[in-house]
């Protein structure tokens, strides 16, 4: 949406290393993520969505808002998303926070982080509140910029994750890729 661009560029340029990205993602990259979701699988938590990019093609693939969670850091994106989602709860809040909600029995875990910002200990505790409130076999779908999967070896490791990527994004700026991440059940 052109309206959420000066908000972006502010919250850009005031946190780069927060947002992470040059303009929000592409519909085309939101789409992919949100067909990794299966909607009768459960409640669906987005983290780090930004200006609702994505968000906005989850609730679009089928999600109910009563079933979709955001968090964010950025206090100026979760007022916009309250404001354009006035059903979908969102949180001016940590993703790690998920486990002292209550979150739990999730069905997927989005994830618009800049994980590969990190470092290794945060993308640690996040990948580890993300896996304790998914179901068992449910997905974490994570978008890079890189070229290598954005979750470091050590936490792939620790966590005995596997994962599955997708083609290149063209159409997003810069081009992405698509991570699932799964714990085998």
């Amino acid at each position: 949406m052109i309206k959420n661009i000066p908000l972006f560029l502010h919250q850009a340029i005031s946190n780069p290393a927060g947002v992470g990205a040059v303009i929000p993602s592409s519909r085309s990259l939101g789409r992919l993520m949100a067909g990794q979701i299966d909607p009768m699988n459960g409640p669906v938590v987005e983290i780090g969505p930004g200006t609702g990019a994505i968000t906005r093609q989850i609730l679009a693939a089928g999600i109910s808002p009563q079933n979709l969670t955001l968090f964010d850091m950025s206090q100026g994106f979760c007022e916009r998303l309250k404001q354009q989602h006035p059903d979908v709860s969102v949180h001016n809040r940590m993703a790690q926070d998920m486990a002292s909600l209550g979150i739990a029995d999730l069905g997927a875990v989005v994830s618009g982080l800049p994980l590969l910002n990190m470092p290794i200990n945060v993308q640690m505790d996040i990948a580890k509140s993300v896996f304790l409130a998914l179901k068992p076999g449910a997905p974490m779908i994570q978008f890079t910029y890189g070229t290598k999967p954005p979750l470091a070896p050590e936490v792939r490791r620790e966590l005995g994750l596997e994962w599955s990527c997708s083609r290149r994004i063209w159409f997003n700026l810069p081009p992405a890729t698509v991570y699932v991440f799964n714990q085998p059940e």
